[in-house]
Order: structure tokens, then sequence, then C-alpha cells
């Protein structure tokens, strides 16, 4: 041991698998983020009088809203419905985002990825 460390020649090894794990990780999870923001989620409020259908990616693809409910006396009651309803899928399109990514992350929260 002439330079008295006793782990020589298997440094560059390791830091070449942890760095190709991880690159390895990366391409997981953006392969599993490109199909949740393909994935779609529906949500309705009012009992279904209006329903939004959300991406992953939370893009809304679409708002469906029953006619029945329509009302020119009552705008503000269609309002807080669209609201509702696009709020919930949000969350849904959150929960599944998160389940995905816990997948490939073990269940360990890992700050700033998703």
């Amino acid at each position: 041991m002439a330079n008295g460390n006793k782990f020589t020649g298997g440094g560059n090894n390791n830091m070449n698998t942890m760095l190709r794990q991880a690159k390895q990780m990366q391409e997981e999870m953006e392969r599993i983020q490109a199909e949740l923001d393909e994935k779609t989620i529906e949500a309705s409020a009012g009992g279904g009088a209006v329903a939004v259908t959300m991406k992953g990616n939370k893009e809304i693809v679409s708002i469906k809203i029953k006619p029945e409910v329509v009302d020119p006396d009552d705008v503000e009651m269609l309002e807080d419905l669209i609201v509702a309803a696009v709020n919930e899928a949000s969350k849904q399109v959150a929960e599944m985002v998160e389940d995905g990514m816990g997948k490939l992350t073990g269940g360990f929260g890992m700050p700033g990825l998703f």
C-alpha cells in the first residue's frame, strides 16, 4: 500500500456502474412519464352534470356538460361545477403520476422528479 489507500483500482468501476444505473433509471422515468402523459382520467361534478377528461400531462381533452344544467339564470353554478370537475381531474392525475413514479422509485419520495 504505497499510497495508504486500500481501495485503489475499483473506484472507476463503481462510479461507472452507478452512472449507468442512474442513466437507466432516468430513461425508465422518462418512459413512464411519457406513458402517464398519454393516459386519461375522467372526473365529474354535480352527480355527472359536468365531466372533464384530462391527460396525465394535465391537458384537458374534453369537457362534457349535460344540457339540463345549462341555466342562463344560474351561470355561476355551471362555472362552479366546471371548476370542481377540473380540480378533481387534476387531483386524480397527480395521484396517477405519483403512483406511476412510485413504482419506479420504490415508494421513496424524490422531490423535484415529478
